[in-house]
């Protein structure tokens, strides 16, 4: 069973930072774990540094994943050391990197959990892949990774290179720390790690040609959204809300911290809009009803659509079997594939280059 001083034994012939000095005596380890052969490695660097510190990361991968007993390894770029005073100000520098191979990456976000955002990522994904696109799934939630059970997937992702190799089903791509780690695992990371980890899932992975990237976001609009908003080249986002007004005020901050980094905003989705008994067909309107509607038309944006409150999408979802792949001609199937032909379209006719024009009261 490997061990810490295993890995820093290993380490020891990996230069740090300067170049010269060994890394385990650099103090730029700033965090380490092991976990059933998996370890997990961060690197404290200056942030505008991170360029040129990748082969030193690159390095120190290679080396752990050397060791025997180490199933995987994954070293992560880090700024969670205070960086040297402030130089000067600078011209701005280009706010993100395009992704090689990739067309559009789109995020799908709310404000707060619990309202069904990944179980809509993941079927608005094969909505589009429906339609004929390449389509691929990032699942940035590091605490709380849902992808592995939504696509129901448990291998682990394949090194190729320097890159992982993207797990693949229903026609789709997939990546996620999900898959590098126990589903019972916690993810005990600070933010920086969290970050860093991303970006490596994001950059670190050969994708291949794909249409579309459809990220699955973190709920909220912490330090991972801004992270992601900022560095991705993200051609729109898509908010996902029950229309009860308790969820609706925190989707009007995810629509606000969109506008504010200049990302558009494709459309308001409603999910779990309404329930509708399967016993007497009686509907009822558990959240309320039209609340997601009346925000999109108050703030300007897109209304995508409204999906029901219903088992099936729910039992499908648990099961690791998305309604859209597997009834794909099923009522609930042609709702996401409806939302996802909206987005497919404006993304196609470049409407999504223009961000609408949002007012916060």
């Amino acid at each position: 069973m490997v061990s810490d001083q295993d890995v820093l034994t290993a380490l020891q012939s990996v230069p740090g930072p300067d170049g010269k000095t060994p890394l385990p005596q650099s103090g730029a380890v700033a965090g380490l774990s092991i976990k059933d052969g998996k370890v997990y490695l961060s690197i404290a660097i200056d942030p505008k540094q991170s360029a040129e510190m990748e082969p030193m990361r690159a390095a120190a991968e290679t080396a752990v994943r050397q060791l025997g007993g180490v199933a995987n390894a994954l070293v992560s770029l880090t700024a969670d050391r205070a960086p040297p005073p402030p130089a000067p100000p600078k011209a701005a520098q280009p706010r993100s990197i395009a992704i090689p191979g990739i067309s559009h990456i789109i995020a799908v976000a709310s404000g707060k959990g619990g309202v069904g955002k990944s179980t809509t990522c993941v079927n608005l994904a094969l909505g589009l892949a429906s339609l004929g696109w390449r389509v691929g799934i990032l699942d940035a939630d590091i605490y709380g990774p849902s992808l592995p059970r939504l696509l129901g997937l448990k291998a682990k992702p394949e090194a190729a290179g320097r890159l992982m190799q993207p797990l693949e089903a229903y026609g789709v791509k997939a990546m996620s720390i999900g898959f590098l780690v126990e589903e019972e695992d916690p993810m005990i990371w600070r933010g920086p790690m969290v970050m860093a980890a991303i970006q490596q899932l994001l950059r670190d992975v050969a994708w291949g040609e794909l249409d579309c990237l459809v990220v699955d976001m973190p709920p909220g609009t912490g330090d991972a959204q801004l992270t992601l908003a900022q560095n991705v080249p993200l051609a729109g986002a898509v908010v996902v809300s029950t229309p009860q007004d308790l969820a609706l005020i925190d989707a009007r901050r995810g629509i606000a911290m969109f506008n504010k980094v200049d990302v558009p905003v494709l459309g308001i989705v409603e999910n779990m809009s309404y329930f509708l008994c399967p016993h007497c067909g009686g509907r009822s309107d558990i959240f309320a009803h039209g609340g997601a509607r009346h925000e999109a038309e108050r703030y300007g944006v897109p209304f995508l659509g409204e999906v029901p409150l219903d088992m099936s999408i729910r039992e499908h979802a648990d099961s690791g079997k998305p309604v859209v792949a597997v009834d794909p001609e099923g009522a609930h199937a042609r709702v996401y594939r409806d939302i996802a032909a909206q987005i497919k379209a404006r993304l196609e006719k470049g409407r999504a280059r223009v961000a609408p024009k949002i007012f916060i009261e």
